[in-house]
């Protein structure tokens, strides 16, 4: 799994928490349904944002006609129970969308001859994984309305702007490719709703997304990437942490001023995940929090962008163990076997990052403070939230 909204159960809710994992799980099947089972590999959390913001828009009537779910089969990624899993447009566009993109990034890999992918015998064959998902993801995409070339497009472009980015470069520059590519997907799930009026401010949350995805994939990466000499963003512009998390901190706020525009039927999980989640993922990027219910180092007031051991900031981490692309599938396969993805922690198969399954537990609440939210908004099981 990857992603930069990777939500706590309990911050959610059990209510949240199980149309979260109906979502996650309707991504998965969907790409097993119209791909194949190995296409399973590029569920994210990010791409069920998708499915997410397209139920979120249909009218009551049409949730309940019973197209937009079906009960799953029992499945190792949920201790073998059967599941309400989300099903329809939503999680089709959302299967086209990770594979295009799973696509590109292994491509790019493959070009920047990253790990086992700089080998001749390995390099091939992935590239023509690639390229399979590539036209899958084409396929799907054309099948719910959505042309994928703006996806591949971006992806094109990105390449060039990489090549020529250097010191002084605005990292906006870089940025753009990767917003394009999801306001497009954002602005289409208003499409497959029947709500026209809500694909202006869907694209601009979803230009604002794909900005904040990009910074902090090269935050996050950034130290890994100096000691491999792999290209970053941050380093090639030469751009300052500081300026990163001003860029960040702008483009949660603007998301939350676009989604305020949206016309949403029932978007108490989209606004959980865009409004609340996202300044979470920003913190955790960044290492100014983190969940205290796993004995993390909780860093809140500190700065961040102190030199290593200075007072007031946490022992530098261990550098994950990074992995190649058919390494991390042998892991990822043996981790959803024995239910780790799902029930507990684990280290991410390809980045070595520990993660956070999606059924794992932690006492990490926190209410929200923004007016409007309704009910649900905050953790069910905090007791004593008032907001």
């Amino acid at each position: 799994m990857f992603g930069i909204v990777r939500p706590c159960r309990h911050r959610l809710g059990e209510r949240l928490a199980a149309q979260w994992m109906a979502h996650l799980c309707g991504l998965c099947l969907a790409l097993r349904k119209d791909h194949g089972q190995f296409a399973r590999i590029v569920t994210n959390y990010d791409g069920l944002l998708i499915s997410v913001l397209t139920e979120a828009q249909l009218s009551a009537p049409v949730r309940e006609t019973g197209a937009w779910r079906r009960t799953a089969g029992p499945c190792p990624l949920r201790g073998m129970r059967t599941a309400s899993v989300a099903r329809g447009e939503g999680a089709r566009l959302a299967a086209a969308v990770s594979l295009v993109l799973a696509s590109a990034k292994v491509r790019d890999h493959v070009a920047d001859g990253d790990g086992l992918l700089a080998r001749r015998p390995v390099a091939p064959a992935a590239r023509r994984v690639a390229e399979s998902w590539g036209r899958a993801g084409a396929r799907g995409g054309s099948a719910v309305g959505f042309d994928t070339g703006v996806l591949v497009d971006a992806v094109e472009r990105q390449l060039g702007i990489e090549a020529l980015a250097g010191p002084g470069t605005p990292l906006l520059t870089v940025t753009e490719p990767t917003e394009s590519a999801t306001a497009a997907a954002f602005a289409h799930t208003a499409v497959l709703a029947g709500r026209p009026a809500n694909a202006a401010p869907l694209a601009e949350a979803g230009r604002l997304f794909g900005r904040l995805a990009h910074l902090l994939d090269a935050v996050e990466d950034r130290d890994t990437d100096a000691a491999a000499g792999a290209w970053n963003p941050l380093t090639a512009t030469g751009t300052p942490l500081t300026e990163a998390r001003r860029l960040a901190d702008d483009a949660v706020h603007g998301i939350r001023l676009a989604l305020a525009e949206v016309a949403f039927d029932e978007g108490r999980l989209a606004h959980r995940l865009l409004v609340h989640e996202l300044p979470a993922s920003v913190d955790r990027a960044f290492g100014t929090t983190s969940c205290a219910a796993h004995g993390h180092h909780d860093v809140r007031g500190a700065n961040p962008f102190a030199p290593p051991g200075s007072p007031g900031t946490p022992p530098p981490p261990e550098p994950p163990r990074r992995r190649g692309l058919i390494p991390g599938c042998a892991v990822f396969l043996g981790l959803a076997c024995t239910c780790q993805l799902c029930c507990g922690e684990y280290d991410d198969p390809w980045t070595g990052e520990r993660r956070q399954g999606g059924c794992e537990g932690c006492d990490c609440c926190e209410c929200c403070q923004c007016d409007g939210c309704g009910d649900g908004c905050c953790c069910d099981g905090c007791g004593g939230c008032n907001c």
